[in-house]
């Protein structure tokens, strides 16, 4: 009796809940209001912001944390740092003159780069989850697989790149990657009657090197959506419980 009970009152959420998400106005007082109407389903909007929230940070510090290893970005075909698009032709054109040993050298450095770069990100990728307000998490929490990360690109990107510029700047200066850059468009640039390239370097990085994290951090939201044992809270338990869950 008292599992048919409680099947009754979740399942009455979920159609509630699926009634009040065709409001794309609703407030968090009217959210709150459905979620305490279900007797015996104690989840508030406090807790479902929280349990957003630390599920954003929690998939912050895995993707931060296999970024910044070793070789982690450069041998992780998901989130590798190619050569430069606006430059192709350079590496081209260096490979056919027998430098493609130096392009090679070069894309390393620009990876390992990032990867110093991953080290300090944390900080700054946390800083700006603690914003999600009440109405964010609601739709977070009946949304895609990745709805939290979607979140986090739309509201944090351009304050991030301002922020994670500076270090991925010096973390290429750190490894070379910005003197052997330098040193490979130099070498193209005296070629005869070609059309001189100078994309910035750290543009480059520090775009890739975010939209990198970002995918390592929906593959964590997604493990965490879809397998109980990644939720390392009971409150994100309780609160993904109630989550669609991802295909």
């Amino acid at each position: 009796m008292k599992k048919t009970s409680r099947t009754i009152r979740i399942l009455s959420l979920f159609i509630i809940i699926s009634l009040v998400g065709f409001s794309t106005s609703c407030t968090s007082q009217q959210i709150a209001g459905v979620l305490g109407s279900i007797g015996g389903v104690p989840l508030t909007k406090e807790e479902i912001a929280k349990a957003l929230k630390d599920a954003l940070v929690q998939g912050v510090m895995k993707g931060t944390g296999l970024a910044s290893k070793d070789g982690g970005y450069f041998n992780n075909a998901l989130i590798k740092i190619p050569f430069p698009k606006d430059a192709e032709k350079v590496a081209t054109t260096l490979r056919d003159l027998g430098l493609g040993s130096e392009v090679d050298r070069f894309v390393k450095t620009l990876n390992r780069g990032a990867e110093e770069a991953a080290k300090e990100a944390a900080p700054i990728f946390k800083s700006a989850i603690t914003s999600m307000s009440i109405q964010d998490a609601y739709g977070i929490l009946k949304g895609d697989k990745d709805a939290a990360t979607q979140y986090l690109i739309r509201t944090t990107t351009e304050q991030l790149k301002a922020k994670f510029k500076p270090v991925v700047s010096r973390n290429l200066s750190k490894v070379n990657a910005t003197r052997y850059y330098g040193d490979l468009v130099g070498r193209y640039n005296q070629i005869p009657f070609v059309k001189n390239v100078n994309p910035d370097l750290d543009d480059y990085a520090t775009e890739l090197a975010i939209e990198g994290l970002f995918k390592l951090v929906a593959e964590e939201e997604s493990n965490i959506r879809s397998n109980i044992s990644a939720r390392s809270t009971d409150l994100m338990k309780k609160v993904f419980a109630q989550a669609p869950q991802a295909q």
